[in-house]
């Protein structure tokens, strides 16, 4: 009984075509006056998670690298992401003093008003 999956020569052919943004994936909903952004970011510290605001555009951004541990191991599949991966998303001129975010169980939540204001830059604090 084989505990592994077997590896097949077609498996590192689609490889390539993951791009740094599918590794992050996102829900956005709209409720109660706000927009959400919910993006999955597993085995990501919160120190290495960064959210922008700037002229009407909103970059959530990560990074993450491989431990010296896992660097020694001998991988049969390798599957994990390492390295910076971001997301731009549209979201208008909003009261960038009103955008909020948290980061808890490798979920970055970040909530954005609606109501548009003329601003310019601005890094939001994650919680």
């Amino acid at each position: 009984m084989r505990m592994l999956p077997r590896r097949y020569d077609l498996d590192s052919m689609f490889d390539a075509f993951l791009t740094p943004t599918e590794n992050m994936k996102c829900d956005i909903y709209e409720k109660e006056g706000s927009y959400y952004i919910e993006a999955d970011m597993p085995g990501i510290d919160k120190k290495n998670v960064k959210v922008d605001y700037d002229n009407g555009y909103l970059t959530i951004s990560a990074e993450t690298s491989s431990s010296n541990e896992e660097n020694e191991k001998e991988f049969i599949r390798h599957e994990r992401f390492y390295g910076s991966m971001e997301r731009k998303f549209y979201v208008g001129e909003v009261n960038d003093e009103e955008i909020t975010a948290s980061f808890k169980d490798g979920v970055l939540k970040v909530q954005v008003p609606k109501e548009t204001v003329k601003r310019t830059n601005k890094t939001i604090d994650i919680n």
